[in-house]
């Protein structure tokens, strides 16, 4: 009975710490990757991509995200990418939901603007790291057939 009892109260600080990190106010630095062959297009088979984010809660949950990155597909650096995205993070447990849009370049002359629904969950690691893993689909509004992609992304993120 002791253990069930010291169980659960480890569950509930845990949580407290983790719902105290989505608080307004608080700030956000991210880099993520999507590994090589875990994200897929009609266009492209491989790719690898990688970006940094800074975040801001404007709001209890609620946070404003500016990102930037590449993908890197075949033999050289494909495309060039910069967005603006809103989570929205359940402080319950760690869930969150994602939407924005991205600019997207791509060489040598093709330039595209995507929505980007997302998934995730935010696993912390201490009082201020998270790894988080995430599900994607950037939706072209261009060339909706070729250019959209869907894939999994992981994410490591200091919250401060």
């Amino acid at each position: 009975m002791k253990k069930i009892i010291f169980t659960l109260l480890l569950a509930v600080l845990g949580i407290g710490s983790a719902s105290a990190q989505f608080e307004k106010g608080k700030m956000y630095l991210g880099a993520t990757t999507n590994s090589g062959g875990l994200s897929y297009s009609k266009n492209s088979k491989f790719s690898l991509g990688a970006g940094v984010n800074a975040g801001y809660m404007f709001e209890d949950a609620w946070m404003a995200i500016a990102e930037v990155g590449f993908d890197y597909t075949h033999k050289d650096m494909r495309q060039l990418y910069a967005g603006l995205k809103c989570r929205y993070l359940i402080q319950q447990n760690g869930l969150f939901l994602q939407g924005g849009a991205k600019y997207v370049h791509e060489a040598p002359n093709f330039n595209d603007l995507q929505l980007t629904p997302e998934v995730g969950y935010c696993f912390f690691l201490n009082e201020h790291l998270t790894v988080e893993p995430s599900v994607y689909y950037d939706m072209s509004l261009s060339n909706f057939s070729d250019k959209s992609k869907t894939g999994i992304k992981i994410g490591l993120a200091w919250y401060f």
